[in-house]
């Protein structure tokens, strides 16, 4: 009961910043999609490649505090209250969905992997395409 209490101020963080609608969406998502990659690695037998999927997965978790700033921001400069894409901020909005559909990708290569039918390389080009999308969202936020 006690964790309750501190995800309520969360949540309630979050509206106030990234509103309930499209920039919250979006955050969400790549939120969602972290989460469920370190369900995936969590059944990981090998220790080496476990190790290999937790630093993918640390870089992935180190991207959070850029997509929650470029969902802030974007709340501020291109108000949302819906799930339309307000004017200007169409590239912006595409590169953080592609950012979060990259991430699922990535846990889906990580299950491949824990599966025994898939590479590390494969989840390391799925990671590294997450990264490149936000740097995309970077560059369209300014």
């Amino acid at each position: 009961m006690m964790k309750l209490f501190p995800r309520r101020r969360r949540a309630r963080r979050l509206d106030k910043e990234l509103g309930k609608g499209l920039w919250r969406q979006a955050h969400d998502r790549y939120v969602r999609g972290l989460d469920r990659y370190h369900q995936v690695i969590d059944g990981v037998k090998d220790d080496a490649t476990y190790s290999q999927l937790v630093l993918i997965g640390d870089e992935l978790a180190e991207q959070l505090d850029t997509v929650y700033e470029l969902c802030r921001r974007a709340q501020i400069s291109h108000f949302s209250d819906g799930l339309q894409v307000p004017g200007g901020a169409t590239k912006l909005h595409s590169s953080l969905s592609r950012a979060a559909n990259h991430l699922a990708t990535t846990a889906e290569a990580a299950a491949m992997v824990r599966l025994g039918h898939g590479e590390l390389v494969a989840v390391r080009r799925r990671a590294d395409q997450v990264k490149e999308a936000l740097k995309d969202a970077s560059d369209a936020a300014g």
